[in-house]
């Protein structure tokens, strides 16, 4: 056998024995990675959110392909989130968990439960920001609009993966709602009008909410149409289908039959949802066995 040859079967075997090693250490890390999950699954359950951060961050670095580690951790940068509070610790962590729920939509093998759940993980931050930023002494209402379009676009983003999605519809409603209520309400304070049912009788003041208004009227009330289609219960969107349709009453400008009748509407849908509500309750009674006593006759 030449020297070449020698030198050839070296190399090749010089290959594979990294390959194996390669290999073994492959092997170890998806353990480790696993471990790591296991312990930032029981970090989490015991809310020892900063302690799972970190071994879901351990999981992902030894296994880029464990993409379930890759969701727990988007999920708990999520959980040390505080609902309202705008500071910078709390928008850190903010954008830590949207960050991570992104990586987890952007994977390819990602099925369409999970990247529902990053949506709307995604969604709730945004929203949850825009409230933190609308009570905040400061009251950044611009920043707000900007959070809760960024969350009207990620729950629509819900609608395009499911589109018998309730839950986001009814979302997409209230964001509506919201953007509505202030601008309307500034235009009637500009006016002096103090009373609900009072209308905006200055036609120019009325003609520019309804331009900036009347969109988004009309798509709150659809999204909660849509929420309802298949939840004839939804007793939620049932109270922000009165609140849609009292923004509509009041651009009706100067047309005071289709103002008679959103109000209608709007009182209908205030009805309805008491009526549900209480029919709600009663069952909830009945499954959990009260019994309510009927008054014992003389």
């Amino acid at each position: 056998m030449d020297q070449s040859m020698n030198k050839s079967l070296r190399a090749v075997a010089f290959a594979a024995v990294l390959l194996t090693v390669a290999l073994v250490s492959s092997g170890c890390n998806k353990l480790k990675a696993r471990d790591q999950l296991n312990k930032g699954v029981q970090n989490y359950k015991s809310m020892h959110y900063e302690s799972a951060i970190e071994n879901f961050k351990n999981a992902v670095a030894l296994d880029p392909k464990l993409s379930v580690a890759q969701l727990y951790l988007a999920t708990a940068y999520a959980q040390s989130v505080v609902p309202g509070v705008d500071t910078p610790e709390n928008n850190q962590n903010a954008e830590q968990a949207i960050a991570a729920f992104k990586k987890v939509i952007d994977d390819p093998k990602s099925d369409k439960q999970t990247r529902v759940a990053s949506l709307k993980g995604i969604a709730s931050i945004y929203f949850n920001q825009a409230n933190g930023l609308a009570q905040s002494s400061s009251k950044n209402f611009d920043a707000a609009f900007q959070k809760l379009e960024q969350a009207k676009e990620y729950q629509k983003k819900i609608i395009s993966e499911d589109p018998s999605d309730a839950d986001a519809h009814y979302t997409i409603g209230v964001i509506d709602w919201t953007e509505t209520f202030k601008p309307r309400m500034e235009a009637r304070s500009k006016m002096g009008i103090t009373k609900a049912e009072d209308p905006i009788k200055d036609k120019k003041a009325c003609a520019d909410l309804q331009g900036r208004n009347k969109p988004i009227v009309d798509e709150g009330i659809n999204e909660l149409q849509e929420a309802m289609k298949d939840r004839a219960d939804y007793d939620d969107a049932m109270a922000y289908m009165n609140l849609m349709y009292r923004e509509k009453a009041d651009i009706e400008c100067g047309d005071n039959g289709a103002r008679s009748e959103d109000l209608k509407t709007a009182d209908n849908w205030f009805q309805k949802t008491t009526e549900t509500k209480k029919a709600k309750a009663e069952k909830q009674m009945q499954q959990s066995g009260i019994v309510l006593d009927s008054p014992q006759k003389k």
